[in-house]
This record gives C-alpha cells, sequence and structure tokens, in this order.
C-alpha cells in the first residue's frame, strides 16, 4: 500500500466532496479548527449545546470529540453526539487532551472509549498510554513529557488494547489499526510553539474520515499537518508568522504534494 498515493486520492475526494464535520471541541483552539478544517476542503460546524449536539452530529459526515476544555455539560454532549453519529454510521474521531492529568477527566475519556464506536483516537504518546492502561497520574498536561520513541510495535499495540486505530503524534508520528502500521516524519519544532496544532490535526484526520477508511484517515490528516508546518516553516519569522501561513500551506496542499514531500519512516502490515 502507496500511504502517501492514498492520502493524495482522499485529499481529491475531500475537496470534491466538501463533507460537514461536526465538532464538539476546545474553546481555545476552536477558531483554528474550524479554518483548518476549511482550508483542507471540508465544512466545519461547531455547535455543542448538549440539546442539539445529537441531531448535529448525525447530520455530519464525521464527528469530533476533543476534551480539551471539559465540563460537564460538554461531556453530556459528547455522549449525545457520540451516540446519535453511532446510530446514523458517522465515524467518531476523539482527541482525549490531558488524559492522564486528573482522575475525572481520565475516566471519562475512558467513558467515551469504552461506550462509543471509536473510529481514530489521535493523541500524544502519554495520553495513549494512559488510556490503554487505564489510570490517571501520568500526563499533567496536554503535551506529552514522554521521552520514549514511538516504535512500529508500540503503536500497534496500543491500537490492539484500544481496539481501534491510534494516531500518536509527537517528534516521530505513528498511526496504527492493529494490523497496519506507520512512522511519519513531517514536521517541524515550530508546531509546538503555536497553541491547537494537535487540535487542528485531529480536525484534520476527521475531515478525511469522511472519505475514506480510518487508518487513511489518520496518516491523511498527520501528513497534512507536517508537511504544512514544513511549508510555513520555510518563510515564517516566529510562531506568529508561522501561525498564519499554516493555513495557507494547507489550503495549498495538493494530491501530488505528499508523494513529493511526505516522509514515511516505517510501514508495516
Amino acid at each position: 500500500m502507496n500511504v502517501l498515493q492514498e492520502a493524495g486520492k482522499a485529499l481529491q475526494r475531500l475537496r470534491q466532496q466538501r463533507p460537514l464535520i461536526h465538532h464538539i471541541t476546545n474553546v481555545v483552539t476552536i477558531n483554528d479548527c474550524a479554518n483548518a478544517t476549511l482550508a483542507i476542503g471540508a465544512s466545519p460546524t461547531m455547535t455543542w449545546a448538549p440539546a442539539e449536539a445529537g441531531e448535529m452530529a448525525g447530520a455530519a459526515s464525521s464527528l469530533v470529540l476533543n476534551m480539551g476544555t471539559l465540563q460537564p455539560w460538554t461531556i453530556d454532549a459528547m455522549e449525545k453526539a457520540g451516540k446519535a453519529a453511532a446510530g446514523q454510521g458517522v465515524p467518531i474521531v476523539l482527541d482525549p487532551v490531558g488524559a492522564g492529568g486528573t482522575t475525572y477527566r481520565t475516566q471519562r475519556a475512558m467513558q467515551l472509549v469504552t461506550h462509543l464506536p471509536l473510529a481514530v483516537i489521535r493523541g500524544n504518546v502519554s495520553e495513549m498510554m494512559c488510556l490503554a492502561a487505564g489510570k490517571s497520574g501520568v500526563n499533567p498536561g496536554v503535551d506529552s513529557h514522554d521521552t520514549e520513541q514511538v516504535t512500529i510495535e508500540k503503536v500497534r499495540r496500543l491500537a490492539q488494547l484500544l481496539k481501534t486505530t491510534v494516531a500518536v503524534t509527537g517528534p516521530v508520528d505513528a498511526v496504527s489499526d492493529g494490523t497496519r502500521s506507520v512512522l511519519l516524519g513531517n514536521g517541524t519544532s515550530l508546531l509546538t510553539y503555536v497553541t491547537g496544532t494537535g487540535c487542528m490535526t485531529t480536525s484534520l484526520i476527521a475531515s478525511f474520515a469522511a472519505v475514506s477508511d480510518p487508518f487513511t484517515a489518520a496518516v491523511s490528516g498527520i501528513l497534512s499537518m507536517g508537511i504544512a508546518g514544513e511549508k510555513a516553516a520555510c518563510i515564517s519569522q516566529g510562531p506568529g508568522t508561522f501561525h498564519l501561513h499554516l493555513i495557507d500551506a494547507l489550503y495549498q496542499l495538493q494530491a501530488e504534494t505528499y508523494l513529493t514531500y511526505g516522509k514515511v519512516l516505517t510501514y508495516d502490515e
């Protein structure tokens, strides 16, 4: 399987279909997530009132559940949206932001993992290991402090434990559905100086999930952010201008861009 070629085909389908991507997401990054979704070629909705979350999710082509700014009522909205999406066969992408930081946050994340048919879980290595272990106290915030290198074997095991496709982002990005696994090498250190690039990556994955299988969606979303980040870094003077150019770079991606610039470090199936 040529994952770069498949990413390019997925981008073409995405821009032809312009699917509706419903978000219940982080208030810190909500605007960036909407703009990234638009730039890649999809259409975002960001409503999160529990009274309408289910209806919106059921009518969408994909659903993002991002736990960044967690509140009891957002969990209510996520559960209703997730149930409606599952009933309509709408793929659900979970971003368990900060899982492991507190008992409450970890338990709510595990609740979603256990009760919903998630297509993809996207997080850093600390968040993923916390979910796989089902315990809190290992990740104090949204940035990973785990310096252990992600390997093909580790990402495959995480996917098998969590029983879904996992996308682990960090210095080296990794994706696995339990059978197919890949390590990806695109990106720039400037991505860590702008808040919300992880949340935006989750939105990109959800956009691709509307038009492709979960593994291809996760790979395509991660490649899109990594390549766009590299291109934006080349013309940026710092985090402020990088933030500006990142959205432009997402918009300018083409199918051939993945073949030219994509960095597949290891692929195994």
